[in-house]
């Protein structure tokens, strides 16, 4: 578990909460479940119908990761890679075969099946960084999705904003009524803002950061596929990727 999301997360909700108390205002004045359905729904419909199917979805199960730690260690990818290259030396191409069988990382997976299948280095290259570019793409329409949300749900929050006090106008002859129907109006406008800027805004940018991650990842496995593809050094292979280390 990412602890640090959850805190990010944590804070900012109770950084409003706590607001709205100091104010001396109740909680339960934030808490009206038709401004709820207004934003929350409306801004779903909105971002569904923008999205395709396949997107949406995709952006549902990458959800999970942002508050997942990624288990990416650039030191380790240097010892996969090191080994790899000492097997081949040894072994020659094929001796990568049990290796490709065990490994779980799609990515490198494909990696080591075109070395095993004795693909050219420059043939190797290029369809490890069309791999590499069409995954990209595909991880950040994916975070685009919540970018979406959080441009949609001010707007959609504006509108159960002005729903609410039409709802109000029609109550002028009962006095009593205005003040409480006003302050629920503007409710929906706090869900709006709020959802965007601290829950679909962040996440999009955690999703784009992690992937910005991942593709480090990749390319580090490619160059070093790559040198092992050439017959570089393992010495020299070694060199290379560690420059690529934070």
């Amino acid at each position: 578990m990412d602890y640090i999301a959850l805190v990010g997360l944590a804070l900012g909700l109770l950084a409003v909460l706590a607001g709205q108390l100091v104010e001396g205002g109740s909680l339960l004045t934030l808490i009206n479940g038709p401004a709820f359905l207004i934003v929350v729904g409306g801004t779903l419909g909105a971002t569904i119908l923008q999205s395709r199917l396949p997107v949406f979805k995709q952006s549902i199960r990458s959800l999970p990761t942002v508050f997942t730690p990624l288990d990416l260690d650039d030191k380790q990818i240097l010892r996969k890679v090191m080994r790899w290259s000492t097997v081949v030396r040894k072994e020659g191409f094929l001796g990568l075969e049990p290796i490709m069988n065990r490994e779980q990382d799609p990515f490198a997976k494909k990696a080591l099946s075109y070395l095993v299948d004795g693909i050219v280095p420059a043939s190797l290259r290029d369809a490890l960084e069309m791999e590499i570019s069409l995954r990209q793409e595909s991880e950040i329409e994916s975070a685009k999705v919540f970018l979406a949300m959080g441009g949609y749900a001010p707007t959609i929050g504006i509108i159960g904003a002005v729903m609410g006090l039409i709802h109000v106008m029609h109550n002028l002859t009962e006095p009593e009524l205005l003040g409480a129907g006003i302050a629920t109006a503007f409710v929906a406008t706090i869900y709006g803002v709020g959802f965007a800027n601290l829950v679909f805004i962040p996440i999009y940018n955690k999703l784009r950061s992690l992937t910005a991650i991942r593709c480090r990842y990749r390319e580090m496995l490619m160059e070093g596929v790559v040198a092992i593809a050439e017959g570089e050094n393992p010495r020299f292979i070694e060199s290379k990727l560690k420059s690529f280390q934070t």
